[in-house]
């Protein structure tokens, strides 16, 4: 599948490299279209690769030690992903899986090296990234040890409008497939507690559900659960 140069321009991972460089890093990459349930790579499979996603989402899960599964990001496009080596990891942590139609780059685990040396702004994007996810996973284990689970499943969902919102008429939209399992799964809770949530805020005019759709009509509503501790 070949790339439109000008499309991976656009993403700011690229915008101030070089077209000789770009082209090297192009040449160099396989691209694939990942459709909706597919999996990129799964927990715990060799790292034979490393990813960038140019369009669509990805949701990231792990299966726990006692078999509970948890989603732990959200890929979104422009996101380096599935660079194990860069955490000293020889297998995948997680399983990436496109939550619409999807296309990422990839390219050898062992070109990993080569592209820190030669592309520093890649070794600037990655560190960003694992830095980004130290801090999201930091703030929601304290969320998940010191809130409750309102404000957990508000935090959740504030995360996914600022990272994933599309504006529309009558709020933010999040623009991929979203289910109440999904959000469960986000905030260590059950699908009926996350219904129950959901519903509520729906009839207070907070957000309105749908399949697997979600608009927040409240974003300041929205705020102020998160930042409310009950008595």
């Amino acid at each position: 599948m070949k790339i439109d140069k000008s499309l991976v321009r656009e993403l700011a991972l690229f915008e101030k490299m070089s077209d000789e460089s770009l082209d090297k890093i192009l040449t160099q990459s396989l691209s694939r279209r990942v459709p909706p349930g597919e999996a990129v790579f799964e927990q715990g499979a060799a790292a034979t690769h490393f990813f960038l996603l140019l369009h669509g989402r990805l949701k990231v899960t792990q299966v726990t030690a006692d078999g509970q599964q948890i989603i732990v990001r959200v890929v979104h496009p422009g996101d380096l992903f599935g660079f194990a080596r860069a955490l000293q990891r020889s297998d995948y942590p997680g399983t990436a899986i496109a939550a619409v139609d999807s296309v990422a780059l990839s390219w050898p685990t062992q070109m990993w090296p080569d592209f820190i040396d030669h592309h520093p702004r890649l070794a600037v994007s990655a560190m960003q990234t694992i830095g980004q996810r130290l801090e999201e996973a930091h703030t929601r284990i304290r969320e998940m040890s010191t809130e409750e689970v309102e404000r957990r499943v508000a935090h959740a969902v504030l995360r996914l409008a600022k990272q994933a919102g599309r504006a529309e008429a009558n709020g933010i939209r999040i623009d991929f497939p979203i289910t109440r399992q999904d959000i469960a799964e986000m905030t260590g809770t059950t699908l009926h507690t996350v219904s129950r949530i959901l519903s509520a805020w729906e009839g207070r005019g907070i957000v309105e559900g749908g399949r697997q759709k979600l608009l927040v009509r409240d974003l300041e509503a929205l705020s102020v659960v998160a930042e409310t501790q009950k008595q």
